[in-house]
């Protein structure tokens, strides 16, 4: 039975790649930090919806600002809760926040130098889009900025599968929980008690155990698929030298050409097969001797 190639197999990078797509959708991220300064670089990464699950968004005295940026939750169910940690802006500076994906139509909020975080309070989103538009000029202090929290939240009337605030029920994501962020507004993320004492005891190497179970299994298949890939070049190689004493053979075989018999023109090629003995040519002229041994093959015949 003849050995048949199967091709390279299956492409192993592309299955990695989508079992880690697939876990990363499964995964609910942790909080990200962002700065305006590099928010607001002009570039097209600027236009990008950016997806989250919570937030927290710094500026410090940047100047001559004129950026639009827009965050977006992971489910059409969730929307946005804003909450500033700290909030001083200069007067000729503003901070327009808009419900929706476009600073476009009424703003939910024109923020300045008039307002104060106790003021401002916890702003809703009515959207699962909420798009910052921020304007300052050319002067300020290193006091003028603002930290803003942004939390992706579901209302009640949804079951939730993660974490639920304490006062309003809301229910956020659980990598939000014990990150040292007030994500609830009413702290009871951040409280300390058997919840976050867990939370901060089930690390694996200083990761979260869902990440170290994702990198174990990447990694896994990543070794297995270096197995395969060996396996199957060892195998190639095998079935290749088994084929080639064969051709060894007929290359050691000499090749003698024949004239046709009884005056026929023509000759074949055949191969004789070197049987013990001597088989070198007696001396004197090559040439009767072949000749004699053509005519006595065909009186043979």
């Amino acid at each position: 039975m003849g050995y048949s190639s199967r091709g390279p197999g299956p492409p192993w990078g592309f299955l990695l790649l989508l079992l880690l797509s697939f876990f990363g959708g499964v995964v609910s991220e942790e909080n990200k930090q962002y700065h305006m300064q590099s928010l607001c670089k002009n570039h097209f990464l600027q236009q990008l919806y950016r997806k989250i699950e919570g937030a927290v968004l710094r500026s410090q005295n940047e100047k001559s600002l004129d950026c639009v940026v827009t965050f977006q939750t992971h489910s059409i169910l969730q929307r946005f809760m804003l909450r500033f940690d700290m909030l001083h802006l200069d007067c000729n500076d503003h901070l327009f926040i808009y419900d929706g994906a476009h600073p476009v139509g009424a703003y939910k909020a024109d923020l300045n130098c008039r307002n104060t975080k106790q003021a401002v309070g916890a702003i809703f989103t009515r959207t699962n889009f909420v798009t910052l538009k921020y304007v300052t000029d050319g002067w300020g202090t290193e006091s003028n900025g603002f930290t803003l929290v942004i939390t992706a939240v579901k209302d009640p009337k949804h079951s939730c599968q993660d974490f639920k605030c304490t006062q309003r029920e809301f229910c956020i994501a659980t990598d939000l929980v014990c990150d040292g962020i007030n994500h609830c507004a009413d702290g009871s993320d951040e409280a300390i008690s058997n919840t976050c004492s867990k939370a901060n005891g089930s690390t694996v190497f200083g990761m979260s155990m869902t990440l170290f179970v994702v990198i174990a299994v990447s990694s896994l298949l990543v070794l297995c698929a270096c197995v395969v890939a060996l396996s199957v070049c060892i195998c190639r190689r095998q079935a290749s030298s088994h084929g080639h004493p064969q051709q060894n053979y007929n290359a050691n075989m000499p090749l003698q050409q024949t004239q046709g018999c009884h005056g026929n023109g023509t000759g074949a090629t055949t191969i004789v097969s070197k049987l013990p003995g001597n088989w070198r040519h007696p001396a004197g002229l090559q040439l009767g001797y072949s000749v004699a041994r053509v005519r006595l093959y065909c009186r043979a015949k």
